[in-house]
């Protein structure tokens, strides 16, 4: 099997080692020389080329699967529409003839819900945000895509919020300090572990299944005082408080709302091996990156 990663990063290259672990040829585009050394280090075989300038994938390798996990850095050199939309519509059109299947990376913020509520796959995507907006357009354009190009096929995973090791939704010295989190404490986090998220990538790729979307997230949505207390308990910081009136500019926004793995669970036997926060934070605190 060859494999070729768009976003070979934080939750890329762990999809990456566990596809050359099972003896796939795995290849990985990126901008930066020195990336594409540290990458080749691994075992990757990488491709220099940018994803918003189409005149660099005219050569990409013909592939048995792509996976899209592209996320957006906050460059100032391109806006989020360019490589969210801009990007995958350079990326489908260099793919077409060069594999018959994608992978793609979306994000539990295509939903718009604010009550609580739970919500699965079939719930309605009207989101506030524009990084979920954009998110939707990213979606329908694989959509598009598929109907129009015969023997092609396309997986959209809708992550919930990746935490792990280097990774855990708010900088340590900020919660040691005892300064107040933006936002409410009420309202509820969805999460999963990037191990997990990484294991899902994978057994959708080797199920086979075609032309499905699935939410991944763990087990148990959780309230924010609850995750940040957790967190502020496993690094010696203060009982955290939060500050309503102030608006969060990362995440969700605001937004409040559960979302259900039940799909993903039942139909693909898809276990994760944090279900929660209780044994997913402890681990992501005794590794480092």
């Amino acid at each position: 099997m060859r494999a070729l990663i768009f976003g070979c990063g934080y939750l890329g290259q762990r999809v990456a080692s566990a596809w050359i672990s099972a003896g796939y040829d795995v290849f990985a585009v990126t901008r930066s020389d020195t990336k594409a050394e540290w990458l080749r280090s691994t075992g990757i075989q990488p491709i220099v080329a940018d994803l918003c300038d189409r005149q660099t994938l005219i050569n990409l390798p013909n592939v048995d699967v792509v996976l899209h996990a592209v996320g957006f850095d906050r460059s100032p050199v391109r806006t989020h529409e360019e490589v969210t939309c801009g990007g995958i519509r350079n990326i489908l059109d260099a793919i077409t003839d060069r594999s018959p299947r994608l992978i793609h990376v979306s994000s539990t913020s295509v939903y718009g819900q604010s009550s609580g509520e739970w919500v699965d796959e079939t719930s309605e995507c009207q989101p506030t945000q524009a990084g979920g907006q954009l998110c939707v357009q990213a979606e329908n354009l694989i959509r598009q895509w598929v109907t129009s190009n015969p023997g092609v096929s396309a997986t959209i995973l809708r992550l919930a919020g990746i935490y792990g090791p280097g990774r855990l939704l708010s900088r340590t010295e900020a919660l040691k300090s005892g300064m107040p989190i933006a936002g409410r404490g009420d309202s509820f986090l969805n999460l999963i572990h990037v191990d997990d998220a990484a294991s899902a990538v994978v057994i959708c790729e080797r199920s086979q299944a075609m032309n499905e979307t699935y939410l991944v997230v763990d087990d148990q949505p959780i309230p924010r005082s609850i995750y940040f207390g957790k967190l502020a308990s496993l690094i010696g910081a203060p009982v955290p408080t939060f500050d309503s009136d102030q608006l969060r500019t990362r995440g969700s926004g605001g937004l409040n709302k559960r979302c259900s793995n039940r799909k993903l669970r039942n139909s693909l036997n898809w276990v994760p091996i944090h279900a929660t926060i209780e044994t997913g934070l402890p681990a992501s605190m005794e590794r480092s990156e």
